[in-house]
């Protein structure tokens, strides 16, 4: 029996484990699920060909004999965890897959992964993942015709679906919290349009933005995110004028977005001294003017220049940023920390929610003097609160590759990406079957 090992059971491992577990008996394979949380692993439903564990990454010996007793690895860790992970599986020859960027820590195991014939699979999930191998088919496909593209835009957005949209910033969240309350920060957003190199700082991020259009789901809104320019080399695009990456949201809420930053709200650069039980009211007074005359509302609204009546202050209402019964729980938090606690409890997920993944792909391409457009788009909508678009998206590309891998149908060696067609033909083409596909325009 093939032996599985999938470290991290969080918010986008069921569509994964589900997968694999479906496929254990055809593909005779034994699924371990290791995890720190004790709550994460209940969830799951233990039979013969799936187990779980309690695991403790600081834990040398268990981690070296999980890796050990594996065929292959799948890490669903947080991002900077995955070097600790990586760094065994080259130690005792597994192979690897995660769905996260490649970190620098990564990139430098290249010349050995690749030395030991050994398979780090990176990348391989939503975003990243489903968008660089959409993408990467749709390039390869104009490319093979002659064509130039001299236009390159996607975008993709964590959303919650029409039927669960019921408040005012018609947001809820479908992954990492923290993740969305300090997006954007950093370094700037980095992209070219029409052959000019464009820096988008964070404090205007969200002032830039453009509006898109999906075929049924109407119109949204698209601000840059990281650093696109990147991305030329990995498409072979080099020579492109415009290339830009970016996150999709409703309409409206990269300006209400706005006013959190504004406030000073999404700062995770010092700490609030004697933050817990103080009221979310206190909490947003902190940010505003000392003035014993003007209430906290009053104070806003002259701070972000909006009147009483406004949509903006609604929304603000709507977090809770006024309310003086509410308490924090966060010891000395950084503003950042205490709004995500409040967000969750504003934007969280009820049972019967259904989240929506949209991906949105545009390209511009020139043959013999003309320039056409393709359009590609991809809508996912979840099943509830625990089988979400999200961990539909993010798992199944994993789930996929990983078998494909087990089977030697992917055999790229090294630290790799889904860029290349031996990885997305076969992975796209499976994830077609579960309704994530892509709808093509011209």
């Amino acid at each position: 029996m093939r032996k599985v090992l999938i470290v991290g059971a969080g918010k986008s491992s069921p569509f994964l484990i589900k997968y694999l577990v479906e496929n254990s008996v055809a593909e005779n394979l034994f699924i371990l699920i290791a995890d720190a949380n004790l709550q994460n692993l209940k969830k799951i439903n233990e039979n013969e060909r799936c187990k779980t564990i309690l695991f403790d990454i600081n834990d040398l010996v268990q981690k070296n004999k999980l890796i050990q007793d594996s065929d292959i690895v799948i890490s669903l860790l947080p991002v900077h965890l995955h070097i600790s992970i990586a760094k065994t599986c080259l130690e005792l020859k597994r192979n690897l897959l995660t769905a996260s960027y490649v970190s620098e820590d990564m990139k430098l195991l290249h010349t050995e992964v690749k030395k030991k014939g050994l398979i780090f699979l990176n990348e391989i999930g939503l975003d990243p993942g489903i968008d660089h191998m959409s993408a990467k088919k749709i390039i390869d496909r104009i490319q093979a015709d002659n064509k130039e593209i001299i236009s390159f835009k996607s975008f993709t957005g964590g959303l919650i679906a029409p039927m669960s949209d019921n408040n005012l910033w018609n947001y809820k969240f479908t992954w990492n919290p923290r993740n969305v309350v300090k997006a954007g920060q950093g370094s700037p957003a980095k992209f070219i349009e029409k052959g000019k190199y464009k820096y988008v700082p964070y404090y205007r991020l969200f002032d830039n933005t453009e509006t898109i259009n999906i075929d049924e789901m109407g119109e949204f809104e698209v601000y840059p995110n990281r650093d696109s320019l990147k991305y030329r080399k990995l498409y072979n695009l080099e020579d492109i004028q415009t290339m830009k990456r970016g996150t999709i949201r409703k309409v409206g809420f990269s300006k209400s977005w706005n006013m959190l930053i504004k406030l000073g709200l999404t700062d995770d650069s010092y700490r609030i001294s004697n933050s817990k039980n103080m009221s979310i009211r206190e909490f947003t007074n902190c940010f505003l003017p000392y003035d014993p005359n003007k209430s906290v509302e009053k104070k806003i609204q002259k701070e972000l220049k909006i009147k009483s009546f406004d949509e903006e202050m609604n929304k603000l209402k709507a977090i809770y940023l006024f309310d003086d019964k509410k308490k924090i729980s966060v010891e000395n938090g950084t503003p950042a920390e205490i709004l995500e606690e409040i967000l969750k409890d504003a934007w969280k997920l009820e049972k019967n929610d259904r989240d929506m993944i949209i991906m949105y792909h545009e390209f511009k391409h020139k043959h013999a003097n003309k320039i056409k457009k393709t359009i590609s788009t991809m809508v996912c909508i979840g099943d509830n609160k625990e089988f979400t678009a999200m961990s539909k998206t993010v798992g199944l590309p994993l789930a996929i590759a990983s078998i494909l891998i087990l089977n030697k149908k992917i055999n790229i060696i090294g630290i790799t990406r889904p860029v290349h067609q031996q990885i997305y033909d076969p992975v796209l083409e499976k994830l077609n079957q579960f309704g994530i596909n892509f709808k093509e325009y011209n």
